[in-house]
């Protein structure tokens, strides 16, 4: 990103977060509003798809915690400055003038403000954007070749792909198309850090890097919970009651079978261990929720036979303790 772009744009304002919000307040903002506006949920809406790019941009910077701060320390400068490749920056002293107290000796001793200044607009910037530092060095700059430009990316993955890995194409704004190997596990709003595959140095220094910041779709069957798939599985009332055997969907393969005891409730979780999100620290397990299906319609057979159980069934209310600590 051009440091014009990081002075012209207010990424805590397009989020509509305050400049101090936590990182778990910026990704819990993130996810709100990318999902509002994703494409998928806006098809053939270009201003949803703009706001999603818009939304994506900020986020990929202010959650990065080093371009944070770099970008912070830019927009603490103030807006006015313009930058023109090749010609006299407008606006320098007003950038500059309330940090250096508008004349004398700069960093590295190097002079600034009332004449020309020896110490060019990227020798004073080079710490802050990568660049060398001047001639003098000082605080705060870095000497030798610069890095590269990092740029940044969004793909859209499904929820199995991302729960199993795989070398997607990317072409990301700005840069060469390239594959790139897709760790399994990656969860939505997720960010990774390609080393090397952003913008080649401009004097010999390492390439930068590529910010990559993933969304899952949803699943129509699963959904995860950290390292553990979550799947809610239909009984019938008898299977509840008098217990059975059943088949549970897994992800990408053969449904398992398991053992409903005999009164298992509707919310009860069984648990299938190693069938969940396996990443490099941790495999997580498949976790069934069991839900009674009341039928929309009963035979008139079946519906005295339930009616006699009704009858041969104890006079309780399951309510009774519910209503009970309610009113403690």
């Amino acid at each position: 990103m051009a440091s014009q772009d990081w002075f012209d744009k207010d990424f805590y304002k397009v989020l509509g977060v305050s400049k101090d919000v936590s990182e778990a307040d910026l990704k819990k903002t993130y996810r709100k509003l990318a999902r509002q506006f994703h494409p998928d949920s806006n098809p053939g809406d270009p201003k949803a798809e703009a706001r999603f790019k818009e939304i994506s941009e900020a986020h990929s910077v202010l959650a990065d915690p080093e371009m944070r701060r770099e970008y912070d320390q830019v927009r603490a400068m103030g807006s006015g400055a313009r930058f023109q490749a090749g010609g006299q920056a407008g606006g320098f002293e007003d950038v500059f003038g309330g940090m250096f107290g508008g004349g004398g000796q700069g960093y590295g001793g190097q002079s600034y403000g009332g004449g020309q200044s020896s110490a060019s607009f990227e020798d004073l910037l080079g710490g802050m954007f990568g660049g060398q530092a001047g001639p003098g060095g000082g605080p705060g700059f870095r000497g030798g070749p610069a890095k590269g430009r990092d740029l940044a990316a969004n793909t859209t993955l499904d929820f199995a792909t991302a729960i199993n890995g795989e070398t997607i194409k990317l072409q990301p704004a700005g840069g060469r198309p390239m594959n790139v190997k897709v760790p399994a596990g990656v969860s939505d709003g997720q960010k990774i850090r390609l080393k090397g595959k952003g913008e080649p140095s401009p004097n010999g220094g390492p390439a930068g890097d590529l910010v990559l910041t993933v969304t899952v779709r949803k699943h129509p069957v699963f959904e995860r919970e950290g390292n553990n798939i979550r799947v809610v599985v239909p009984v019938t009332f008898a299977e509840a009651v008098l217990g059975a055997t059943i088949e549970v969907p897994t992800l990408g393969g053969a449904p398992v079978k398991l053992k409903v005891a005999p009164g298992t409730p509707s919310g009860r979780v069984l648990r299938v261990k190693g069938r969940g999100v396996a990443t490099a620290k941790a495999t997580g397990d498949l976790l069934a929720e069991v839900q009674v299906a009341v039928p929309n319609r009963i035979p008139e057979a079946a519906l005295a036979h339930l009616e006699a159980f009704a009858e041969a069934m104890p006079a309780e209310n399951p309510r009774d303790d519910l209503i009970a600590r309610a009113r403690s």
